[in-house]
């Protein structure tokens, strides 16, 4: 759901699919090639950068306000705000446009378009298709900083957002005084954060050093939360609705405008 692991790295699922898709896409098209002139491959590799760089211009501009002028953190594509469609439209003018002025590249442009979206649609409906059974609210038994049990059921009753997190992760720490920040300013919403693997001094330690006041923390030490939703990389960030539904899910550091995002798919988050 969230993502998926290659011993010590980590993907979100869309990652992998445009990977995937890709690959088909670029194998396709290369099929069809019998002359120099119809290789096509860089064009398809093109129209995905572009796609790319749209669909990050996009998100900045629909979410500006989060990024409070900071200019730098509007280029740090590690917090993974992107706008799909705009990012697909533009992809889409850019073959279209190669595809009327270079004829002998038509064949193979129109294979390789053809063949990646096919892979991409049939995979993203099988994998959406098994989510729907596994996305409720994980009911592994946790427990607080001061030891007494705790599950996730026990915080339900408005939208909430559970982030997954290790104080040795630095995408995690990196993240962690927007998520507190928000945490304050979102009385309308539960944020719990559910420590994967330490102990209660290792935590305490870090809040403390870091001068973090986060409410709702829990330890995971045997990290059954992460193994529940498929979360093999951290942080993880999961966005469930007052009835404890799955709506969203981030993989990676959280940006303002990324966590706003999220925030704005739950029903009654915003």
């Amino acid at each position: 759901m969230a993502s998926v692991g290659l011993g010590p790295l980590a993907f979100s699922v869309g990652q992998v699919l445009i990977a995937l898709a890709m690959g088909a896409a670029l194998f396709a098209a290369g099929l069809t090639v019998r002359t120099p002139e119809q290789r096509s491959g860089h064009l398809l590799l093109n129209a995905l950068l572009v796609g790319l760089i749209v669909a990050r211009a996009a998100f900045v501009v629909a979410y500006h306000g989060q990024y409070e002028g900071d200019w730098l953190a509007m280029l740090d594509i590690r917090d993974g705000g992107f706008l799909p469609i705009p990012g697909v439209v533009a992809a889409i003018a850019f073959l279209a446009w190669w595809f009327w002025r270079d004829p002998a590249k038509r064949r193979p442009l129109a294979v390789g378009v053809f063949v990646g979206g096919l892979v991409w649609g049939v995979t993203a409906g099988s994998i959406a298709l098994m989510e729907r059974t596994s996305r409720g609210l994980p009911q592994a038994q946790l427990a607080t900083l001061q030891g007494d049990p705790a599950r996730l059921a026990d915080f339900q009753g408005k939208p909430m957002v559970v982030n997954l997190w290790a104080s040795w992760c630095p995408p995690c720490r990196r993240e962690m005084p927007i998520l507190e920040k928000a945490q304050d300013r979102r009385d309308g919403i539960t944020f719990v954060f559910v420590n994967q693997g330490e102990g209660r001094k290792a935590i305490r330690s870090y809040l403390g050093s870091e001068g973090l006041e986060l409410e709702n923390v829990l330890l995971d030490r045997r990290r059954a939360i992460g193994e529940m939703v498929g979360a093999q990389g951290l942080p993880t960030t999961l966005f469930y609705d007052r009835q404890g539904r799955l709506v969203d899910a981030h993989m990676g550091a959280l940006s303002q405008a990324t966590l706003h995002q999220g925030i704005e798919r739950l029903p009654g988050g915003s």
